[in-house]
C-alpha cells in the first residue's frame, strides 16, 4: 500500500499490546515515535529507527504525527484521546475506550465537536471470520434471530495473578476480557437493550470474580447467554478457537452459536445449520462450512487505521460503538451485584 507506506504514526504505551503496534506499524507504515516513560519503551523506539518520548503533550509539541495508537493503560485513554484530538491527530485507541462510562462519553464528545475521527481498538471485528459470519446473517441466511449463546472458558495460570491489580475490582475476565465477545455479540446479533448476571470469585477467593454467568435481551427481542470463567480448564475460548494469535493453543472446537428460525451459525468454525426441507425437528439437518483464509486481524486493523486517517473511509469501530461496549459491561457488573434487570445505559446516568 502505498499510502501505508507514508503514514506517519505515533505508539503511546509500550506494554504487551503496544508492543505488537510498534512492530506492525515498523513494518506497515513510519513508526515516527514511541511515547512511554518506561527505559525499556525507549529502547523500543531506538530499535525502530523512532523518536522517544516520556509524555504525549512533549511529544505532540515536538512532533506532527497523522495519527496515534494509544495503548496506554485505560486510566489514561481519556487523557491521551483528549491530547489527540486536540491536536487534530486521529487515535485508534486501544479496547475499552475508556476505564469509565463518563470518560468514554467525553472522548465521544470530543471527537464530534473536533471532527476527528477515533477508531476504537476491538481488532476482532477485521477478521475475515467475523466478516463472512456478518454477510451469513445479513444475507438472511439464519432467518429471524432468536437467541445467541457465548463461552469464554479458559484457565489463566498462577503467575498472571502476580499482577496485583488483576485481583482487584476490575482486573476480572468481564472487564479484561468479556468485552471482546459483548463487541462482536452486538456486532453481529445487533444493540443489546438490557441484562442480568450473577458472579462468583470462590475458586480463588480474590476480590474480583473469576466467574460470572449473563443473560441479554436484544432490541431486536433476541435473547443471549453469555458464561465466562478463567479457572476452567476447558478450549472453549475465542482465543483457544480461532488460532489468530499463536501464543495460544489452537483447538477445533467452538466457543459461539447464533440461532435463528431457518438456521443456526457456529463460530469460528462458521458452520450453518439448517433443516433439508421444511424446518421441524423431522427433517435431516446438515452443516454447511464457509472457509476463511488465516489473516491477523490486528494487522487488518492497522490497514484499516491508515486508510480512517487518510479519509479514505469512516471507522468500523466508532467511538459511540465503545462507549456501547462499555455500558453494557457496567450493566453487568451492577445486574450482578444487585440481583435485577438492568437497562443498558440507564446506570451510567444514575
Amino acid at each position: 500500500m502505498a499510502q501505508s507506506s507514508k503514514a506517519k504514526i505515533v505508539v503511546v504505551g509500550a506494554g504487551l499490546i503496544g508492543r505488537t503496534h510498534i512492530r506492525l506499524v515498523a513494518e506497515n507504515a513510519c513508526l515516527l515515535a514511541v511515547v512511554d516513560p518506561a527505559p525499556q519503551a525507549r529502547e523500543q523506539a531506538e530499535e525502530n529507527g523512532a523518536q522517544w518520548f516520556a509524555d504525549l503533550s512533549e511529544c505532540l509539541r515536538v512532533v506532527k504525527p497523522d495519527g496515534a495508537v494509544i495503548a496506554s493503560p485505560n486510566g489514561l485513554h481519556l487523557q491521551h484521546a483528549r491530547l489527540c484530538l486536540e491536536a487534530g491527530v486521529s487515535p485508534l485507541i486501544e479496547k475499552p475506550l475508556a476505564d469509565t462510562v463518563q470518560a468514554a462519553k467525553t472522548i465521544v464528545d470530543l471527537s464530534s465537536s473536533t471532527g476527528v475521527p477515533v477508531l476504537v481498538g476491538h481488532h476482532r471485528r477485521h477478521s475475515s471470520v467475523i466478516a463472512a459470519a456478518r454477510a451469513i446473517v445479513e444475507e438472511g441466511r439464519l432467518g429471524r434471530l432468536v437467541a445467541a449463546s457465548a463461552m469464554f472458558w479458559l484457565n489463566k495460570p498462577t503467575d498472571y495473578f502476580e499482577m496485583e491489580w488483576r485481583t482487584k475490582t476490575g482486573g476480572g475476565p468481564v472487564y479484561i476480557n468479556l468485552i471482546h465477545d459483548i463487541d462482536l455479540l452486538q456486532y453481529l446479533c445487533g444493540p443489546i437493550r438490557s441484562v442480568q448476571a450473577q458472579e462468583a470469585s470462590a475458586v480463588r477467593g480474590f476480590e474480583v470474580e473469576d466467574t460470572s454467568a449473563v443473560i441479554l435481551n436484544f432490541e431486536n427481542g433476541a435473547l443471549g447467554t453469555v458464561s465466562i470463567s478463567d479457572a476452567i480448564s476447558a478450549p472453549w475460548s475465542w482465543e483457544l478457537t480461532s488460532g489468530e494469535n499463536p501464543i495460544y493453543p489452537k483447538t477445533d472446537q467452538s466457543c459461539y452459536m447464533i440461532g435463528g428460525t431457518a438456521g443456526a451459525l457456529s463460530l469460528p468454525d462458521l458452520k450453518v445449520w439448517s433443516h433439508q426441507g421444511e424446518q421441524s425437528w423431522w427433517s435431516p439437518i446438515a452443516a454447511d462450512t464457509r472457509v476463511m483464509p488465516q489473516t491477523d486481524p490486528v494487522e487488518a486493523q492497522l490497514f484499516h487505521f491508515l486508510d480512517v486517517i487518510s479519509g479514505k473511509a469512516e471507522p468500523r469501530v466508532t467511538a459511540a460503538d465503545g462507549l456501547r461496549n462499555i455500558e453494557v459491561l457496567e450493566a453487568i457488573k451492577i445486574a450482578a451485584s444487585t440481583g435485577v434487570v438492568v437497562p443498558v445505559g440507564q446506570e451510567s446516568a444514575g
